[in-house]
């Protein structure tokens, strides 16, 4: 039973890493491209490690998966953050279909001010 639904995790892990990888390709704009990765990536891998320790439970690899699971929970989205802000930042701007932009409307402030570091 662990064993069929360890498979089904790492199977529905891998399809939204395939579809993570579709929209680095399809989509227009590198903030598009950071949240359907970000998210369809994130929770790919979390699927597959996740299966990974269902396969092996608490042995050595079942700990790891779990810790990377955690790892990779914590880090991606800032990563992610990071990474939109710093473009923000160097002046690339949203495709044109993009409904909103909030980094515009916090940068109004800061524009006129130095960064610090």
């Amino acid at each position: 039973m662990t064993d069929l639904l360890s498979l089904i995790f790492i199977v529905v892990g891998i399809t939204f890493d395939l579809f993570g990888s579709i929209g680095l390709i399809r989509m227009p704009d590198i903030y598009n491209r950071l949240q359907a990765s970000t998210k369809c990536v994130t929770l790919g891998t979390c699927g597959i490690l996740f299966g990974v320790f269902l396969k092996f439970g608490f042995t050595a690899a079942g700990v790891k998966a779990l810790v990377c699971i955690i790892f990779l929970l914590l880090t991606a989205p800032v990563a992610a953050h990071a990474l939109a802000r710093g473009a923000h930042r160097s002046g690339v701007r949203p495709c044109k279909g993009s409904a909103c932009d909030k980094y515009a409307e916090d940068d109004t402030s800061a524009a006129t001010k130095p960064l610090k570091g």
